[in-house]
């Protein structure tokens, strides 16, 4: 990877490791719901009526941002806001890669290597040794929650996959425009949130962590990362996203005073070892291979 394509790409995960504390500041201020439709309202408008539609079905685009928008980000802010830290939160999502794999065997009948069992229970018992996290940075709902994410998120690795996009900045901002709607619906019907909290939003810092998650995080950080992706293969960009969560635990102890003990620590270390085992695996075959 050249040099400066290296710096990009660790800049984007940097930028969304921090996201996970911009997120945390803003459902510290308003409904997560709220806070993720505006994010996903301010990504799509007024950018929607300059971008051409991509040439992709809306049946793709729709389900994709319900997919991203509702069920990723609206349940990890939701997540969140139930008590997990930012930077434990960063780090359950990664556990989307094992999800992937998951659903590869089950769905589309992919032979399990060993590498990716072992890679599975290590993962799995990093959630495990989770649960014994007592410094009020875990709770057993947000875990949950999380895990939900990641599964939304390993439908939207099989979705961009199986729709072949080449437009993808216009997809991220058309599939935007089908995120507000239903999580202000759940919101205002679900939760009881009157309409005066666009007012507060207005007067918070929760508008700031919108429009960050917006703008740098969403349309900048995916475009860029998915103009990577057609440069290089993913043996090469899967590692180096693996330093969300690095950035996103270092965000949470920065911004929040996030304790990290050796129970956290070492729960952090299965999942992002489990999670990556696969990957280094095969990067390793493939250079035996080469050499």
């Amino acid at each position: 990877m050249k040099p400066q394509h290296l710096l990009i790409a660790i800049g984007v995960t940097c930028l969304w490791g921090f996201n996970f504390s911009v997120i945390k500041f803003g459902v510290d201020e308003v409904n997560p719901f709220i806070l993720i439709g505006l994010r996903f309202t301010f990504a799509a408008i007024p950018l929607c009526f300059f971008i051409k539609k991509p040439n992709t079905s809306w049946f793709y685009i729709i389900l994709y941002g319900l997919a991203f928008g509702v069920g990723v980000w609206g349940i990890m802010a939701l997540s969140i806001d139930q008590g997990l830290s930012a930077g434990m939160a960063s780090t359950v999502l990664q556990t989307s890669a094992m999800i992937t794999t998951l659903i590869g065997i089950f769905y589309f009948k992919e032979q399990l290597s060993i590498s990716q069992l072992a890679g599975l229970l290590v993962a799995a018992l990093g959630l495990l040794i989770m649960l014994y996290i007592d410094d009020g940075s875990v709770t057993i709902i947000g875990i949950t929650l999380a895990i939900i994410a990641a599964c939304s998120l390993a439908l939207t690795n099989f979705l961009i996959k199986k729709a072949q996009i080449k437009e993808m900045f216009a997809f991220i901002i058309y599939s935007s425009l089908f995120v507000p709607i239903p999580l202000f619906l759940i919101a205002f019907v679900m939760q009881g949130v009157s309409l005066d909290i666009f007012s507060q939003v207005l007067n918070s810092s929760a508008l700031i962590s919108a429009l960050i998650q917006a703008y740098p995080t969403t349309l900048l950080g995916y475009w860029l990362w998915n103009k990577l992706q057609t440069i290089y293969p993913l043996s090469v960009m899967s590692p180096i996203r693996l330093l969300v969560p690095i950035f996103g635990l270092l965000g949470s102890v920065i911004f929040f005073s996030e304790k990290v003990s050796d129970v956290k620590l070492l729960a952090f270390s299965c999942i992002i070892l489990g999670v990556s085992m696969p990957v280094v695996v095969s990067f390793l075959t493939k250079m035996k291979r080469q050499y």
